[in-house]
């Protein structure tokens, strides 16, 4: 495996395709928008998400897809959750795909399903495997040690994708548990909105580790009724990850709940970036996946509210701390 592509010429493409070079591989990322594949091939940079970078020369860009299915042993799938199925349908009409890695972390919202299930109806009988875990993009692209979860139902797939990203600074750990590994990174975003409005609001660090252990409680029920495994969700894909995204203003879905919390509005907050805040699209995905199964998510059920029902905040909080008391587990 000489080369890898990207699909994504966000943050996390980016710095998927320098781990990627690291590992000692070319990578190509697809980027739709023309000025961030022009900038990657003069420049070798990508300024626009990810600036003060440099990029290795071996590291390409392309508008073409097919270029992708053509040249690369595999290919990253780094794309908001909610625009997988339409690459994935963009890919089914090349031809062959190369296994892919799945890296977007949501539920779709039009159809509550993970995003191996989108891909399974898109690309039947394709080679998936799962990335996810505590990331931020610009620490992996500086090189900063970072452990990941990478999963598959076939576990040699999973360990192939390990040994083609993996460092001494990234560090793949490989589990046969995608299904874990998904919901852990779909609802993580959902509670990191949470626990930045518990800050933005100045509910104080009691209500937050409350939050996120709370949280945790409500990601660990639906994962396993959904049939996960315990030990995965307590691993880097769930715990991990729920701890990085909901307490730093690194993370994209922490900073939105933090600026609701402090009054501004989602429109206005989303209108200032340029990059997705996924827990936004997931929250009513994870609720309506909740609801399919018969559980509880009190905290995600909030979250929703306030994003698409037009629920105040004071009144979700004051719902929350008016709920019954109970045994813990």
């Amino acid at each position: 495996m000489t080369r890898i592509g990207i699909i994504g010429g966000g943050a996390w493409g980016t710095a998927l395709a320098l781990v990627a070079r690291r590992a000692g591989h070319e990578a190509l990322i697809w980027a739709r928008e023309p000025d961030v594949v022009e900038v990657i091939n003069i420049r070798h940079e990508n300024p626009r998400f990810l600036p003060g970078i440099k990029l290795d020369a071996a590291i390409e860009a392309t508008g073409v897809l097919d270029e992708l299915i053509t040249q690369c042993g595999l290919i990253a799938l780094v794309a908001p959750a909610q625009h997988v199925r339409g690459i994935a349908k963009a890919l089914a009409k090349l031809g062959k795909t190369p296994p892919l890695l799945i890296c977007a972390k949501g539920i779709e919202q039009t159809s509550g399903l993970l995003m191996t299930e989108v891909l399974g109806e898109a690309l039947p009988g394709g080679a998936l495997a799962v990335l996810s875990g505590p990331t931020f993009a610009r620490e992996v692209a500086e090189a900063k040690p970072t452990a990941v979860t990478i999963a598959a139902s076939d576990r040699a797939l999973a360990e192939r994708m390990a040994q083609a990203f993996g460092g001494r600074a990234f560090r793949p750990y490989v589990s046969d548990d995608p299904l874990g590994a998904q919901i852990g990174g779909a609802v993580k975003n959902v509670l990191a909105i949470a626990s930045g409005i518990a800050i933005g609001r100045g509910l104080g660090e009691n209500a937050r580790a409350a939050l996120i252990t709370r949280g945790f409680a409500e990601l660990t029920r639906l994962a396993l009724k959904k049939g996960a495994r315990m030990e995965t969700l307590g691993g880097l894909s769930g715990l991990g990850d729920l701890i990085l995204t909901a307490t730093s203003d690194q993370s994209r879905n922490y900073a939105l709940g933090r600026a609701l919390g402090q009054g501004t509005t989602l429109a206005t907050h989303l209108s200032s970036r340029e990059s997705v805040a996924e827990g936004v699209t997931s929250a009513p995905a994870v609720v309506e996946l909740g609801k399919r199964l018969g559980v509880e998510l009190p905290i995600c059920a909030a979250i929703d509210a306030v994003l698409h029902k037009g629920a105040a905040i004071d009144a979700a909080i004051g719902a929350l701390l008016d709920r019954p008391f109970k045994a813990e587990a």
